[in-house]
């Protein structure tokens, strides 16, 4: 049974940094490029806009199994997620998400090539520490007293359930 605080915590996390690193299989190879997520908990999914020419399409296709990770290293922050994808063709969910970010690559929600690309979550891993500042600090202190540094959470959750 999932820890509902880390999992709630988890889906915190993802909301806050917003973009990520998605990592797909190409044949044996894996592949990552940045992307804006857009997280959504209530659904127990991340969305992104993706184009309907783009290999990961059919990379997620081959082999639906990725790895979303999200860095915030100002604030020291990181969340790994696997899960399961999927690419459709939804014109409702396209507007619904269509926004600033998509507004980079294409002029409307109406563009036949925009597709929506839906993770799954599985599982995920996070840390979060207290900053870099008070990171640097007990790193340095810990360094002088032989000991190791308390550098916040680190917590594998299981997201499956939701």
């Amino acid at each position: 049974m999932p820890d509902t605080n880390d999992t709630a915590h988890v889906w915190e996390l993802m909301e806050k940094i917003t973009f990520c690193m998605l990592s797909s299989h190409d044949g044996e190879e894996i592949r990552s490029r940045p992307m804006a997520a857009y997280v959504r908990p209530e659904e127990n999914l991340i969305y992104f806009l993706t184009d309907a020419e783009s290999a990961k399409d059919d990379e997620i296709a081959a082999r639906p199994q990725v790895n979303l990770a999200f860095a915030d290293p100002s604030g020291q922050n990181y969340v790994s997620l696997v899960g399961r994808a999927a690419v459709s063709n939804d014109r409702e969910k396209i507007r619904d998400l269509f926004g600033t970010p998509a507004k980079a690559w294409w002029d409307s929600p109406d563009d036949p090539s925009i597709r929506v690309l839906k993770v799954t979550p599985v599982e995920a891993q996070y840390w979060d520490s207290p900053g870099t500042l008070r990171a640097y600090i007990r790193m340095a202190a810990a360094a002088v007293s032989d000991t190791r540094p308390a550098m916040g959470r680190n917590e594998k959750v299981d997201m499956a359930s939701g």
